[in-house]
């Protein structure tokens, strides 16, 4: 117990160090991209990642094994995954706002886990010994990320088409076309064009956190043959990963039909993703989930 002490005591010190200086490389990283400083804001995000992988790695080194197995050590690896994927998205992209709610949203989860530290254990049941436990766990936090900047963005161009919208009335009284919100404040393109640059790029993210999911789901169900005997056992936490991959499914499906009310397909974007954080963290206060087996627990 004394050991387990020491670790959660050294873990919660270096989180609060490492943490605040992942947040605040973040934020310095957005502020220079609003203000157009696009290599100064590429250096501090980059720098933020660089502190956080520094942790990372002395976290495994010091519990001696993988850091998947809590649901904070997930929280890390989400927001690492979020960072590198805003400063990708920022260099290849240049849209400001989605670095900055990305970079909200990665800081958010780091200060949830420096505001509930969890005991940290070297101890690892038989199955999660298993060589699929890091590529399963990893890959699903990777998709989980990419699907949280293609939300960012679903939800900035759903603003964007009311805000269209709200601009086309507005310039009609030229009394009151001054108080409209030009559509380059964020960083998307007004209408419903298919194919506009915000609605492609939205589409490729949610293609490739598809992508990740159903790896992930496959690299879970070989898993689950070696540690329990069998693919699918229709647990509750499989069942809601099944349905939100359907739910993306759906979205990258009904995209392909021209006529598509862009507003709906944003829509059920934006439930794909309060799916996913059910199925992440939600589904272990259903009562089913106590019995569950995939199920993650701080006092593992």
């Amino acid at each position: 117990m004394t050991r387990m002490t020491q670790i959660s005591t050294d873990f919660y010190l270096e989180m609060l160090l490492f943490g605040g200086v992942f947040i605040f490389c973040l934020a310095v990283a957005s502020f220079l991209a609003v203000k157009k400083k696009e290599k100064s804001a590429l250096f501090f995000q980059v720098l933020g990642v660089f502190s956080f992988a520094v942790f990372i790695i002395g976290m495994w080194l010091t519990l001696q094994r993988p850091p998947f197995k809590t649901m904070g050590e997930t929280r890390i690896w989400y927001s690492f995954f979020l960072a590198i994927l805003s400063g990708i998205t920022y260099w290849r992209w240049r849209m400001n706002y989605l670095l900055i709610f990305v970079n909200l949203m990665a800081s958010i989860f780091v200060v949830i886990n420096i505001c509930k530290p969890e005991l940290q254990s070297q101890v690892l049941i038989p199955a999660l010994q298993s060589v699929y436990f890091i590529p399963h766990v990893a890959i699903y936090m990777f998709a989980y990320a990419v699907i949280g900047c293609a939300f960012v963005l679903g939800v900035l161009e759903l603003c964007n088409l009311f805000n269209h919208k709200g601009h086309k009335e507005c310039t009609k009284n030229t009394n009151y076309s001054n108080l409209c919100v030009p559509c380059e404040t964020l960083s998307v393109h007004c209408g419903k064009n298919k194919s506009s640059e915000s609605t492609t790029k939205c589409d490729l993210l949610v293609k490739i956190g598809v992508v990740a999911l159903g790896i992930g789901m496959c690299l879970g169900a070989i898993w689950a043959k070696k540690a329990w005997g069998q693919y699918w056992s229709w647990d509750v936490k499989e069942n809601a990963a099944l349905i939100t991959w359907l739910i993306f499914l759906l979205y990258l499906h009904l995209a392909k039909i021209k006529k598509i009310n862009r507003k709906i397909l944003l829509v059920i974007l934006i439930v794909g993703f309060l799916s996913l954080q059910f199925t992440w963290y939600g589904v272990k206060f259903l009562p089913s989930a106590q019995k569950s087996t995939h199920t993650f627990y701080s006092a593992n």
